[in-house]
């Protein structure tokens, strides 16, 4: 198998980060990298609302009115998850939580002296409350998707008993992680014990670039070979990720020609996906300005890392509008929500909900 034939397994580091060694710097670093010197800032003076948050208040300009685009878009979900329900249903089946490039379970900043922060932000917390068995691996943050995929399955098959059926949720590059772990392509990768302790019932990818990301190709071809050499001689000194081919195997070409004819879905899996799409251009600080330009001029709708297009996987549950990439794992901009609440602006996305609907919707497929 072309995917797997490259599988080698490092031991990783405990990820403690610093400034400005830790996982955030390197993602502001590379989300800000592409595009920097092709930005034009418009003469007029912006309206004071425009600096607040990461997405728009409104649609602008962004075209939703045109036939062609709900064709992309499929089912749009605007306002669904701006608000707890009383009335969620919980899976049967464990849930395990995949996180994506960069990501982590936990990270701790400050040894004991500061409280760990968790990628899934809240999320586990909230699943839990209502009888649900989570389970949040961690895999090498910029290894391999082969590398990733063997380190999740190995932690998944320690966390549950042999053969019990789990739901893994992924978010991003973790998608990717899940659907080669499932794959009977893989299969002779994994130990034989691991490979008869597996069973997954489903898999949720969540803005997951199963098509790769235009804006992953555009870095590398910025950079050129020379620089992408020393961005990962830095990532090993800083950081101490011996393997960081997750960033080329993110580009459209690789997902076309490599991964995507080499990774059949499992018969007995059941495959859902969720795409997201800022409504409109990121704000002027936010970290995904010039990235979502460069993405909205190749693919279309996108949450500044992901395209809607990119992100849709067996059956696809829809569209979040006027969320980013991180907004989708809970990390929305706390400060710039209490500010558009003064100016009467309503919350319009709780990532909780979004997640508790997906343990729902889970739950009423028998899953």
């Amino acid at each position: 198998m072309v995917v797997g034939s490259a599988l080698m397994l490092r031991p990783v580091p405990p990820l403690v980060a610093s400034k400005p060694g830790s996982g955030f710097y390197w993602q502001r670093r590379l989300f800000n990298l592409a595009g920097s010197t092709n930005i034009t800032v418009s003469a007029c003076k912006p309206s004071a609302k425009r600096f607040i948050s990461e997405t728009p208040l409104r649609l602008e300009s962004s075209g939703q009115d045109d036939p062609r685009l709900k064709e992309v878009l499929g089912r749009t979900i605007a306002d669904d998850f701006a608000k707890l329900r009383s009335d969620y249903a919980s899976p049967k089946y464990p849930v395990v939580l995949a996180h994506g490039l960069l990501g982590f379970s936990t990270l701790e900043l400050a040894g004991h002296l500061l409280p760990p922060i968790e990628y899934w932000h809240g999320v586990r917390t909230a699943l839990e409350a209502r009888g649900v068995t989570v389970i949040t691996p961690a895999v090498p943050p910029s290894a391999s998707i082969a590398v990733r995929a063997a380190k999740l399955a190995t932690q998944i098959a320690d966390s549950v008993p042999s053969g019990t059926p789990v739901n893994i949720i992924a978010h991003s590059m973790g998608g990717l992680d899940a659907r080669l772990l499932v794959s009977p392509a893989f299969a002779d990768q994994l130990s034989s014990v691991t490979a008869e302790r597996l069973n997954v019932a489903s898999l949720v990818t969540i803005s997951t670039p199963h098509r790769g990301s235009t804006y992953a190709e555009h870095v590398i071809n910025l950079l050129g070979p020379q620089r992408v050499e020393g961005a990962r001689r830095m990532l090993r000194t800083t950081m101490g990720w011996d393997n960081t081919e997750a960033f080329e195997q993110l580009t459209p070409r690789y997902m076309k020609e490599v991964f995507n004819p080499a990774t059949p879905d499992h018969p007995d899996t059941r495959y859902f996906s969720y795409g997201a799409m800022t409504d409109g251009r990121p704000r002027l600080f936010s970290p995904f300005r010039a990235s979502h330009k460069i993405i909205q001029a190749a693919e279309g709708p996108n949450d500044g890392l992901v395209s809607v297009e990119s992100s849709k996987w067996g059956t696809y549950e829809g569209t979040v509008v006027g969320v980013s990439h991180l907004a989708l794992i809970n990390w929305t901009n706390r400060l710039g929500w209490t500010v558009r609440k003064w100016l009467g602006q309503e919350e319009t996305f709780n990532a909780i909900a979004f997640y508790l609907d997906i343990a729902d919707m889970l739950a009423k497929r028998g899953l």
